[in-house]
């Protein structure tokens, strides 16, 4: 089954570069597998990056063993939903691009929150 964005649409592709989501498909898809729903696409900030290193998930190192080439500032990524919440209560949430996040996000984001930082919204 096909999986919609926020919006109840298609979802569009995250990034390629670097490849992005769960599955490593672009797109930020999910399924029962998927324990921390990388279901928001984020563009990064350096900001967030060091939020993200102090609370214990450094994505801006580089793991070549799992093809995981770091995040820097600017990078688009399919972020766990709980994550992003987490950095929208401490000041530290990155710009979320809508039509690219998957709307199960909604069962941990509001989608009011996520407008409020939204990069693709006319």
């Amino acid at each position: 089954m096909e999986q919609k964005n926020v919006f109840g649409e298609r979802i569009e592709e995250c990034s390629c570069k670097p490849m992005t989501g769960f599955t490593r498909s672009g797109s930020c898809e999910s399924g029962p597998e998927d324990l921390g729903s990388h279901t928001v696409c984020v563009q990064v900030t350096q900001a967030f990056l060091e939020f993200s290193r102090f609370r214990g998930n450094d994505l801006s190192t580089p793991l070549p063993e799992y093809g995981f080439p770091g995040l820097k500032d600017g990078d688009k990524w399919c972020l766990c939903a709980s994550r992003w919440q987490e950095a929208l209560i401490f000041g530290a949430a990155p710009r979320v691009f809508l039509r690219s996040t998957n709307m199960l996000a909604l069962d941990e984001v509001a989608l009011e929150d996520l407008k409020k930082y939204a990069v693709d919204l006319s």
